[in-house]
């Protein structure tokens, strides 16, 4: 039996997080969702379905992952938005899932074991449709999670960190250097990586949870991190950050101010003084100094979100900003709860912009233009190269492809 992630025609409602990514490799708890099924599966090889346009660049990024590829005649097929955990893995490990039968949630599709070449020929479509899928196969309720909305990202993050955190058992060991001078609280929950710096003065409290420092990360003296935080690999945070309660900085991005209840992908920056709260950060994104998000509207009501042009009421008390890859903001900017800002633009100027901004957009409070792509490009490129990271022709092809897509 061959195993194949997909993605669904659920991961429009994702916009913008996922114009340079596939859906699983979204972030939520400690790990990504491929990296998710990976650990609750380690003795079945996972195979990846993506938009075509996704595949030529993930080749690269991923070279041990078999992509859009069919090798056999019986294929259980996951949902990539599944939050896999140890009760969902029995059920594909026993073989629950059966041949000929789909499985949902919540009229979600969540797996499907078939013949992919009786049902779609001899590739995948771009983008699996649950409706087809359920008039091809008897369908079965199956329980999971799952995330349906982008804000789900950031509601389900402390609950999943909490799961996730118990079952790593690499906590309680010290690889890396830590000064005299700092401060760790109950160290049995915490993991300092190897090749990794806790400085002078840096205080790393796990009274009430777990911290995991990866290898190659940086602590600068008097940062504080409190329980429930994971600080990537080759990551930095800044002299004198408050790092709350969970809290996922990922690999080689920089982390300075107050983060609360957030993530950050693998090279984001945010790291000058400013507040950061339930909010989550693409790649190579920006947030210049003082930007403050608010997180809580001031009637204490449920924030609302647009979603491809509707204001959705997320039930949610405490949501920032949601911002896709290569967006930056300037000094003093302020966001309102439930922000969505998209791919590639850049926010500056006095007041709060708007609470939607589409992808490749300048602007401000004042107005937005749309950014010229070659502008846009040579940023991109000019960022990631002081990064030491390869602006490949097939990520410059994904990138006029997000572009090509934002302005139809």
């Amino acid at each position: 039996m061959q195993v194949i992630l997909f993605e669904d025609d659920g991961v429009r409602k994702f916009n913008p997080l996922l114009h340079l990514k596939p859906i699983y490799e979204l972030t939520l708890g400690m790990r990504s969702l491929r990296e998710k099924f990976e650990v609750a599966l380690p003795s079945l090889k996972v195979g990846l379905h993506m938009r075509p346009a996704l595949a030529p660049h993930w080749r690269l990024v991923l070279p041990n992952h078999a992509i859009n590829d069919l090798a056999g005649d019986d294929v259980l097929f996951l949902n990539g938005r599944v939050i896999c955990d140890q009760f969902f893995a029995k059920k594909v490990l026993s073989g629950a899932l059966e041949f000929g039968k789909a499985y949902f949630n919540g009229g979600q599709l969540i797996a499907f074991r078939a013949n992919p070449r009786a049902v779609f020929g001899d590739a995948l479509p771009e983008l699996i449709d649950a409706k087809m899928i359920s008039e091809h196969f008897p369908s079965t309720q199956v329980d999971c999670r799952y995330i349906a909305f982008t804000w789900d990202l950031v509601r389900l993050h402390p609950e999943e960190f909490r799961r996730e955190a118990p079952l790593c058992a690499e906590f309680g060991q010290i690889h890396g250097q830590v000064h005299p001078r700092a401060v760790l609280v109950n160290d049995a929950r915490i993991y300092i990586g190897a090749g990794a710096e806790v400085r002078a003065g840096a205080v790393l409290d796990a009274t009430d949870g777990y911290i995991y420092v990866s290898a190659n990360a940086k602590i600068f003296p008097n940062a504080v991190l409190m329980n429930n935080v994971f600080i990537g690999t080759g990551a930095t945070v800044k002299i004198g950050a408050k790092i709350y309660d969970h809290v996922y900085i990922g690999a080689y991005s920089k982390a300075g101010g107050e983060i609360e209840g957030s993530i950050m992908e693998s090279y984001a920056n945010k790291q000058h003084e400013g507040f950061l709260g339930h909010s989550y950060i693409s790649s190579w994104c920006n947030l210049g100094a003082d930007t403050n998000t608010s997180d809580l509207k001031n009637n204490y009501g449920t924030i609302r979100m647009n979603v491809n042009g509707k204001e959705i009421d997320t039930k949610m008390q405490f949501l920032g900003l949601i911002m896709g890859e290569h967006s930056k903001c300037g000094i003093n900017t302020m966001f309102n709860t439930g922000t969505v800002v998209g791919m590639s633009s850049n926010i500056f100027g006095a007041g709060f912009p708007p609470k939607t901004i589409g992808d490749f957009q300048w602007g401000g409070a004042d107005g937005f233009v749309n950014y010229d792509l070659e502008k846009a490009l040579a940023v991109a490129r000019t960022v990631m190269q002081r990064r030491n990271v390869r602006f490949t022709p097939e990520y410059e092809a994904l990138f006029r492809h997000a572009y090509t897509k934002a302005m139809c």
